[in-house]
């Protein structure tokens, strides 16, 4: 749920000790020492230690706050602020009923082909299915097609339209067909998903919301994360050995999907923008928040370089500074993997924005003042429609980046809910 539809809840009496919740269909699965919860329509999740968890399944039976705090008191010797947690789960949209009055709520967001059902799609789980792909490249990487992974490639034709439709169009279903894996392997675990567009930095990327996920089991979660990448080297592998078989511009044509197929999966490698590598290496180094952690992190080793020795010399003086290392209050093999990645998050966005600032930028502005003065008078009518074509094509490209940007700016992602405990 976005921080928007949260604004728009209507507002309700803070929970007490007689306090009693109808909680939503909620979903749990242990995470070390900790337990995620979470609720798969909504895609809001938290980290719940043991007391907290005991402390939602007790709500959940119908005790009331103050009932639940006092058996939690018995049971584990801690106090924990129930009426607190009760007020966080509202936050969250677990609370269907609050003392038996409807909790007010946004609808959840509607998943992207709702009518694919898990038991559709099932069999995207199935171990086998990764085999059969392995075999396949394998087979592919042995016959030795005949594609020249060269720019060359690309122009198959010596009609530059008929070139840039087949770009235009093998590339928009690819990457159709890269996110729908995506939402067909979650779905499989009866998560909803849906696709939209978003932005990584410069670049405007169409992605799948598959938040639930983190109830699913670690391989189904992986399957996931990867799907997409699996569906571009299956297309490649397929475009590669029918070219084999093909000559003429059928071969030349099978050859240009290929490494159509083949080009989005450099970007993958860029884990600082949260591709689905990064998904895959924060979940198996173990990390709650890879990158926001990471972001933190960063902020406060710039503030400590800028401050100088003096400003963060031992734990005492940082404190008293105000720098305190967000990374301590982490597990030590997230620290760990934590500061690794903070290196990887400030050289890939340094690199990433000063190409924008030195090559892609100057040549868009270059490309698009030219169209502008070619709008003027003085110029045929085929260039003032060429210019005019670019500025449609080049002004809407940015004004659709700025829209998504402005519509995704605020953070999502799972929030932490802890228990206060006093001894």
């Amino acid at each position: 749920m976005s921080a928007a539809a949260e604004d728009s809840r209507t507002p309700h009496a803070a929970p007490t000790a007689a306090t009693r919740v109808r909680l939503h269909r909620l979903g749990s699965r242990p995470d070390g020492a900790e337990w995620i919860v979470g609720r798969l329509a909504t895609g809001r999740f938290v980290a719940l230690p043991e007391v907290g968890k005991q402390a939602l399944d007790l709500l959940g039976q119908g005790l009331s706050a103050g009932e639940t705090g006092a058996r939690l008191r018995e049971t584990t010797g801690d106090d924990i602020d129930v009426p607190d947690f009760v007020a966080g789960l509202l936050d969250l949209g677990f609370v269907a009923e609050l003392d038996g009055r409807a909790v007010e709520q946004p609808a959840p967001p509607q998943p992207t082909f709702p009518r694919i059902r898990p038991r559709h799609v099932r069999w995207v789980l199935s171990p086998v299915v990764p085999v059969l792909i392995g075999l396949l490249i394998a087979v592919t990487l042995l016959s030795r097609p005949p594609v020249r992974l060269s720019y060359h490639t690309l122009l198959w034709s010596p009609h530059g339209s008929a070139v840039i439709a087949l770009g235009a169009g093998a590339g928009w279903t690819l990457l159709l067909l890269h996110e729908c894996a995506h939402l067909v392997a979650a779905r499989a675990t009866g998560v909803p998903g849906r696709i939209r567009l978003g932005t990584r930095l410069q670049f405007l990327v169409m992605q799948t919301d598959i938040s639930g996920i983190e109830l699913a089991p670690r391989r189904h979660r992986l399957t996931a994360y990867l799907a997409g990448i699996a569906t571009n080297l299956t297309v490649a592998a397929l475009a590669a050995l029918a070219s084999a078989a093909a000559g003429g511009t059928a071969h030349r044509i099978l050859a240009a999907l290929t490494l159509l197929a083949l080009l989005p999966l450099p970007f993958q490698l860029m884990v600082f923008m949260r591709t689905d590598l990064y998904f895959v290496l924060q979940d198996l180094t173990g990390c709650r928040d890879l990158y926001g952690d990471g972001v933190a992190y960063t902020k406060y080793a710039v503030r400590r370089l800028l401050r100088g020795p003096a400003g963060g010399r031992g734990n005492g003086s940082g404190a008293r500074a105000g720098l305190c290392d967000p990374s301590r209050a982490l597990p030590g093999h997230e620290r760990r993997a934590v500061r690794v990645y903070s290196v990887v998050l400030v050289v890939g966005t340094t690199l990433c924005l000063a190409f924008l600032a030195t090559v892609s930028l100057p040549a868009d502005l270059t490309l698009f003042a030219r169209a502008v003065r070619a709008l003027g008078p003085g110029h045929s009518a085929a260039q003032r429609l060429d210019a005019a074509a670019v500025v449609v094509a080049l002004g809407g490209i940015h004004l659709l980046w700025a829209r998504t940007w402005w519509r995704n700016r605020r953070p999502r992602g799972r929030t932490a809910l802890t228990t206060k405990s006093a001894h």
